[in-house]
C-alpha cells in the first residue's frame, strides 16, 4: 500500500506534507493518519464477528464429514397374549439391534468441502473489511483535517481584514480619502462572515471526528488473522494465490489511454471482493453436486439378536441372530430430485452474474476515481504554477492602489476574499488528491491487504 501512495500521489503528498504529518487529538490521544486507520482496523467489531463465523464454519466442517450415528433397538418379539409367559412359545425372544444408515454417495465428502468454502470465504471478506476501513476513516480523516486547516488558513488572515476594517475607520473618521461610510460597513460585514465561516468549518470537522467515532470509539483489540491454507486444511487449492501488481510507476499507468485491459482485468480479479464471490460461486457449486447426490440410494445395514429362553420342560432353545441391507429407491425423481438440481444450478448462475455485476462496478469506480485523480492533479498544477501567485499579486496590487487614492475599497475587500478562497481552494485540492490516492489504492493495490493480513496471522 505504502509503495502506491507514494508513487501514485508523491507531489501531492509534498504539498499537503502536514495532512500526513498532523494528529488528531481523540479522546486525549494523538492520531496521525495511520494510527488512526491502524486503530480502526485492530477495533473493528465486525472483523471479529466474522472470526468467529469462520471458526463456526470449520467445527460445521468437521461434523458434518461424519456418519450418522448408528440407532440401537430393545424389545420382545411373539409374546403370547394369553399368559406373556416368555418361555411358552418357540417364536418369543429378546431382541437387541442396531442399524447404520450410510450418506448418500459423496454427500459426506461434499458436505464437508461447501462448509470449508465458507470458512475461507471469511478469510476474503475480512481483507476486503481492511480495504474499505482503510479507505474509509481515510476519507474521514481528510475531512476532519480540512475543516480544521481551513479554519486555520481564515484565522491566519483575519488580521488583515481587522486591518482593513482599522484602515476603513481611520479614512472615514478622518474625512480622507475617498472612504464612504457604506466601505467601513462592508468591512465589518466581511468580518462577521468570516466568524460565520469560520462556525460553518468547525461544525463540519465535529461532524468528521465524530463520524470517526464510529472506527475509534472502541478500544483497540487484536484480531487473530489466518491464511486460508491455515484455516481448513482438507481443502485443496484455497489458498489465495495472487499475483503482486507492478506498481512502480502508478502515475503512468493512471494517464496512459487506453488502459492495459489485461493488466487491470488480472488486478481487479484479485481484487478481495471478487475473491469473495469467486469462493461464492464454488460453494454454490458444491451445493449442484450435493444436490445430484440425491439421485443416488441410502444404504443402510441392519443387525439383529434374538435371545428365547428355555422351553417349559427346559429344553433348550437356539438364540436367532438376523442381518440385512436396506436402501430406498429414488425412482420419481421429477418433483424432487430434479427441481433441487435445477434449484442448485440457478442458484450458482446467479452468484456468476453477480460476479460480471461486481466486476463492472469496480471498473466503472475505478475509472471515476481516476478521471478524478487526474483532473485533480491538472487544478493542482494551474493553482500552484499560476492562480495562487496571481491572486496574491491582485490582492496586494488592489490594496496599494487604494492606499494611494487610486482604488476603490470593495474591490480591495473582493481581492483579498478571492485569495482567502483560493488558497482554500488550492487545500481542498490536495487534501482530495490524497482521498481520490486512497480510493484508487482500493481497487488497484489489493495484493497489500493479503499481505497484512497474513502478516497478522504470523504475529
Amino acid at each position: 500500500m505504502n509503495r502506491f501512495i507514494i508513487g501514485l500521489v508523491s507531489a501531492a503528498l509534498l504539498s499537503v506534507a502536514a495532512s500526513v504529518n498532523a494528529a488528531l487529538i481523540y479522546a486525549g490521544e494523538t492520531l496521525g493518519l495511520a494510527q488512526a486507520v491502524a486503530r480502526a482496523q485492530a477495533g473493528d467489531p465486525w472483523l471479529q464477528g466474522s472470526l468467529l463465523e469462520q471458526q463456526a464454519y470449520e467445527a460445521s466442517s468437521l461434523s458434518a464429514a461424519t456418519q450418522p450415528d448408528p440407532v440401537m433397538s430393545l424389545g420382545f418379539a411373539n409374546l403370547p397374549t394369553d399368559t406373556f409367559d416368555f418361555d411358552q412359545e418357540p417364536m418369543t425372544q429378546f431382541k437387541v439391534g442396531v442399524t447404520q444408515r450410510f450418506a448418500r454417495g459423496d454427500t459426506l465428502d461434499l458436505s464437508q468441502q461447501r462448509l470449508a468454502l465458507k470458512s475461507v470465504n471469511e478469510y476474503h471478506r475480512r481483507v476486503d473489511r481492511l480495504a474499505q476501513i482503510e479507505a474509509r476513516v481515510t476519507s474521514l480523516w481528510l475531512d476532519a483535517y480540512l475543516a480544521a486547516e481551513s479554519v486555520r488558513l481564515i484565522e491566519s488572515d483575519r488580521g488583515l481584514f481587522e486591518y482593513l476594517v482599522d484602515v476603513a475607520k481611520s479614512s472615514y473618521t478622518a474625512a480622507l480619502g475617498r472612504t464612504r461610510q457604506q466601505d467601513l460597513v462592508r468591512a465589518q460585514l466581511e468580518l462577521t462572515r468570516l466568524d460565520d465561516r469560520l462556525a460553518l468549518l468547525q461544525q463540519q470537522a465535529d461532524i468528521a471526528v465524530a463520524r470517526l467515532s464510529e472506527w475509534l470509539g472502541s478500544e483497540p483489540a487484536f484480531v487473530d488473522w489466518r491464511r486460508p491454507d491455515q484455516e481448513v486444511s482438507s481443502i485443496a487449492g484455497t489458498e489465495a494465490a495472487l499475483p503482486v501488481p507492478n506498481l512502480s510507476a502508478p502515475p503512468q499507468f493512471l494517464r496512459s489511454e487506453p488502459l492495459d485491459e489485461n493488466w487491470l482485468s488480472a488486478l481487479l480479479v484479485a481484487h478481495p471482493a471478487v475473491q469473495s464471490m469467486e469462493n461464492t460461486i464454488s460453494v454454490e457449486q458444491s451445493g449442484v453436486a450435493l444436490a445430484q447426490q440425491k439421485y443416488k440410494p441410502q444404504w443402510g445395514v441392519t443387525a439383529s439378536y434374538g435371545y428365547r429362553d428355555d422351553d417349559p420342560i427346559q429344553g433348550d432353545r437356539a438364540d436367532f441372530f438376523s442381518v440385512g441391507l436396506t436402501f430406498d429407491l429414488p425412482l420419481f425423481t421429477g418433483d424432487r430430485q430434479d427441481q433441487d438440481v435445477q434449484s442448485a444450478i440457478a442458484r450458482t448462475e446467479a452468484r456468476r452474474s453477480d460476479r460480471s455485476l461486481l466486476l463492472r462496478t469496480l471498473r466503472a469506480q475505478l475509472e471515476t476515481q481516476r478521471a478524478s485523480y487526474l483532473r485533480l492533479l491538472q487544478r493542482q498544477e494551474i493553482y500552484s504554477t499560476q492562480l495562487l501567485s496571481q491572486m496574491r499579486e491582485q490582492a496586494q496590487a488592489s490594496l496599494t492602489a487604494y492606499t494611494n487614492d487610486d482604488g476603490d475599497f470593495a474591490e480591495v475587500v473582493r481581492a483579498r476574499i478571492a485569495e482567502l478562497n483560493a488558497k482554500i481552494d488550492a487545500l481542498a485540492i490536495d487534501v482530495d488528491i490524497v482521498r481520490t490516492a486512497a480510493q484508487l489504492n482500493y481497487y488497484l493495490d489489493a495484493a497489500s491487504y493479503y499481505t497484512t493480513a497474513q502478516q497478522g496471522a504470523s504475529s
